[in-house]
């Protein structure tokens, strides 16, 4: 038999051909099941979140909802990490970013994970979450945006950042406040959750 492209097989399975998804799911699971056990390095956990991943990846085939960008794995491993952030954000104790801890010195939005070395899940977690802020930050005021930049992304002291922009320290303070406060606003509008 000639070997067929994803793209074809995915066309035949939404045509109705059972076979060509027999196929599509035997020639990626085993790299989807080891990029899972990779990310989890839990067996059982692993062999879960593999079967939520291929009922997703079927059921988004059958609505059609597949855009083919010739790029199927990849879509298969995105489909994967996302069911894992999904589960340790249903799994884990949720603590919000505060705003009020902004008056520390040392304060960073990513210190809400406790332990210096993360596990996987929470670098994971801790991934997805960056991905989120960056795509609501590009609302905020210039000012804040800047705040958030040096902040978050060039790890400077809030002294730092009083010195990088020639503004008081407290106004520094005050405008990562004030931008924590509408990323909050914004992660609410937008179903974001900025939790682990």
């Amino acid at each position: 038999m000639a070997f067929k492209s994803d793209s074809l097989l995915v066309k035949e399975y939404q045509s109705g051909s059972e076979n060509a998804l027999a196929v599509l799911l035997d020639r990626h699971k085993d790299r989807v099941f080891t990029y899972i056990l990779h990310k989890l390095q839990d067996r059982e956990l692993t062999e879960d979140i593999f079967q939520d991943t291929f009922v997703k990846i079927i059921t988004t085939l059958k609505e059609n909802r597949y855009a083919d960008e010739g790029k199927f794995i990849n879509w298969c491993l995105r489909i994967a990490h996302n069911i894992i952030i999904d589960y340790y954000r249903a799994h884990k104790n949720k603590r919000m970013i505060s705003e009020t801890t902004y008056e520390s010195e040392d304060y960073s939005i990513f210190d809400f994970i406790s332990d210096q070395t993360d596990n996987v899940e929470q670098e994971l977690i801790k991934c997805q979450i960056k991905q989120d802020l960056s795509k609501m930050i590009v609302f905020l005021p210039k000012e804040q945006q800047d705040i958030i930049d040096l902040r978050l992304y060039k790890d400077l002291s809030f002294k730092e950042i009083s010195e990088e922009l020639n503004i008081s320290i407290n106004t520094a303070l005050g405008r990562m406040r004030y931008a924590l406060l509408n990323l909050r606003k914004l992660a609410e509008q937008n179903n974001m959750i900025l939790t682990y």
